[in-house]
């Protein structure tokens, strides 16, 4: 298996340690971030949207994600972060639940819209499928952390586990002996549903080009992140059940945001009237701020894009 620790800076008595979980994470970010300037400028905005914005939606993200994997531990019965509430920032021991941070992150997306004009849709559309690309990267980190696999398979992809690493009723070396027993590794299963997922979108986004109306992208992610998700939670013996049924609560928010896609991309094509999610336009809604404002290059020429000062 691989050493969680990627590298560690000693400065004095003082070590830094340099964990692959968090390499993985920013990379994904850094990824998703290209993706989403890529198809903002795609569309004929300036990519400085996206750059402008991600601090915000990066942090609250993770601040979400934290936030909604210890509630998710507590309601499980785990009471290690009420005992010890310093282990709740420790995010480079792993735990990150990435339903939480997608509300949080979608809560500041719409505020900072607002505040900045910038069309919400564009952003969300840019956002979505981003996400599914920096999350299979992140993916990765679970795999080095050996957390968030399922039960034993027979499977010839079935990943080993060591035995600090188990949860009940694994941890029965007798029973279950580290030589030969495999488990499901779901972070995989979810990882590369994402990835299929994410490249479809980008065909689409290729081949489709302005016919993907506002809000269309936004709507096929939530779809394809809740089915996904609740496929992959059939695998997940680990995460806290909702009233000791032998429902997760992760998979009935996955089922949330799979009926909240299809809702939005009922309402986005006409199919049905709600109030707050109007029919899309044609196009986005280019808006007075500087770094939201749509390009316009004389003919032949190509014109840098505009940075806010």
């Amino acid at each position: 298996m691989i050493n969680p620790i990627l590298y560690t800076f000693h400065l004095g008595n003082l070590q830094i340690p340099i964990r692959w979980y968090g390499l993985l994470i920013v990379t994904g970010a850094v990824a998703a971030s290209f993706y989403a300037a890529w198809y903002v400028k795609r569309r004929g905005f300036n990519p400085d949207i996206v750059w402008d914005s991600l601090i915000w939606l990066l942090v609250s993200g993770i601040l979400g994600a934290r936030i909604w994997y210890v509630l998710n531990d507590i309601i499980g019965g785990n009471t290690r972060y009420l005992q010890n509430p310093a282990e709740i920032p420790q995010i480079w021991h792993g735990g990150l639940n990435i339903l939480g941070g997608v509300v949080v992150a979608a809560l500041v997306g719409w505020w900072y819209s607002k505040k900045y004009k910038i069309d919400f849709w564009l952003l969300a559309d840019a956002a979505g499928p981003a996400m599914l690309l920096g999350q299979a990267i992140g993916r990765w980190g679970n795999f080095i952390n050996q957390e968030l696999y399922g039960q034993p398979t027979t499977l010839p992809w079935g990943i080993p586990i060591d035995a600090a690493h188990r949860i009940p009723p694994w941890t029965d070396l007798t029973a279950f002996p580290v030589a030969t027993t495999r488990f499901h590794p779901t972070f995989a299963y979810e990882m590369i549903w994402n990835l299929v997922c994410w490249g479809i979108m980008v065909y689409l986004i290729i081949r489709l080009g302005k016919r993907l109306k506002p809000g269309y992208l936004m709507s096929f992610w939530l779809l394809a992140s809740g089915i996904g998700r609740t496929w992959v939670e059939f695998f997940r013996p680990d995460q806290p059940r909702f009233l000791n049924t032998s429902v997760s609560t992760s998979m009935l928010i996955s089922i949330g945001f799979a009926l909240a896609g299809l809702i939005i991309l009922l309402a986005r094509s006409g199919k049905i009237s709600i109030g707050f999610i109007p029919p899309a336009a044609d196009d986005y809604t280019p808006s007075e701020a500087p770094s939201a404002q749509k390009k316009e290059a004389p003919s032949g020429k190509r014109r840098h894009p505009r940075r806010r000062e």
